[in-house]
């Protein structure tokens, strides 16, 4: 028994390639855990950043500069009155929020944090991940048409109207990506992991592959999984004017909650195959280019520098925090935080443990970056009309979308076409 726990560690697997349950379950656990602390996490986030953007300052009143605000949210959520309608199917009702909440965490499956650091690696990961994200509409209808009100049914029937145009334009930005992993094998792979390799061996990000085709998909995707997510500029299921909070209007308390976890979930999950497919996935900036032991050993101290300078920016926020007794509990607790902040970076400066995150570390990094896109996008964009929601998704994204898999093609396959017409000339 303790063998088979044990040799996980030195397999240079996944744990669903190792065939060790064990450790498929911790990381199922783990990543559970860590996805819903992220989602508390980019809550509050959030609030604090748009309140800075609008010259505000958010939360400030639970916690530290709010840091307890998203758990005191939860708690109110828990404790909330849940209510049903009188007419409502009661059980397509429960099951809608436990649909959409698990499609968005099946999702994180097949996502690499790193070589090893994934439930498993299949060979069908793409299309895994494909398949199980667009289960999310059926969640949707579910609550829109359970709720036995016309207004969750108009709002359900948008959202998933929305979620499966722009599926689309995503599906051929995915289908751009995998096309640019056949140039080194001919064969080209679906697996998530494979595609993150492809990258190294070619030496660059699938980003800058025939630019700009590669940033062109890119682009198209990146646009794809704001509509996708329900998300600013496209969130018009929140848009409270027109469609009374959309498909969710009949749920409160804790069903409630569960949609926002899924939307947050679902954030992560398309923001996670970004980075896979177009940005190196768990792969550290330049790894070509700045190579070499000096250049590892340099790289492998940032993580921990990173929350020094996290740890140094509240403590510094302790010293200026104001000296009266009614921030006296928020001053310490910032304090506390701000040294928790400094023990992990500590910890990370241990040699195996500073081996171990460094691909954890760039991969979350990378997806930090997209999470704040979200945000900015927020903050900055006013929101579609649905006639041009649906405009940009069938006129605009889907054309370009085709346009660029077939020039994609086309450059991927040129040796072999520039060979064949030279034959047929000779």
């Amino acid at each position: 028994m303790l063998d088979a726990i044990t040799g996980y560690l030195n397999s240079g697997t996944t744990p669903g390639e190792y065939g060790s349950i064990f450790w498929a379950t911790i990381y199922i656990l783990v990543i559970t855990i860590g996805i819903s602390l992220a989602v508390i996490a980019m809550n509050w986030l959030e609030r604090k950043i748009l309140a800075h953007m609008q010259i505000r300052l958010g939360p400030m009143r639970v916690g530290p500069h709010g840091l307890l605000q998203p758990f005191a949210d939860a708690l109110k959520l828990l404790i909330k009155e849940d209510i049903i309608p009188e007419e409502a199917d009661k059980l397509v009702f429960w099951s809608a929020p436990v649909v959409v909440t698990m499609t968005a965490f099946t999702t994180f499956l097949v996502v690499p944090f790193g070589r090893t650091h994934a439930v498993t690696d299949m060979n069908i990961g793409v299309l895994f991940m494909l398949g199980i994200s667009s289960l999310g509409v059926l969640g949707i209808i579910m609550a829109g048409w359970s709720s036995n009100s016309h207004y969750p049914l108009m709002g359900s029937l948008r959202s998933s109207a929305q979620m499966v145009s722009y599926e689309i334009a995503m599906g051929l930005a995915i289908v751009s990506a995998v096309l640019m992993t056949s140039l080194q094998t001919g064969t080209g792979t679906l697996s998530m992991i494979g595609i993150v390799e492809a990258q190294n061996a070619q030496q660059t990000w699938f980003i800058f592959k025939f630019f700009p085709l590669g940033f062109i998909a890119f682009g198209v995707f990146a646009i794809a999984m704001v509509a996708e997510t329900n998300r600013a500029p496209f969130d018009l299921p929140e848009a409270e004017s027109e469609l009374v909070a959309g498909f969710h209007t009949e749920y409160s308390g804790f069903r409630w909650s569960l949609f926002f976890l899924a939307e947050y979930a679902a954030m992560l999950a398309v923001s996670s195959i970004a980075v896979t497919l177009w940005l190196g996935g768990w792969m550290r900036p330049f790894p070509n280019f700045l190579s070499g032991p000096a250049w590892e050993t340099a790289f492998s101290f940032i993580p921990a520098l990173a929350l020094f300078v996290l740890a140094g920016m509240c403590l510094l926020g302790t010293v200026r925090m104001p000296k009266i007794p009614q921030m006296r509990v928020q001053t310490v607790g910032l304090g506390i935080f701000g040294t928790l902040l400094g023990l992990v970076g500590l910890v990370l400066l241990v040699p195996a443990v500073r081996e171990r995150v460094q691909d954890i570390f760039w991969f979350v990094t990378k997806v930090a970056f997209f999470m704040y896109l979200y945000i900015w996008y927020r903050g900055t964009f006013p929101r579609y009309r649905f006639d041009q929601l649906m405009k940009v998704g069938w006129k605009v994204l889907l054309p370009i979308g085709l346009a660029v898999l077939i020039a994609t093609a086309m450059v991927g396959l040129y040796p072999e076409l520039a060979a064949a017409v030279v034959g047929v000339v000779q």
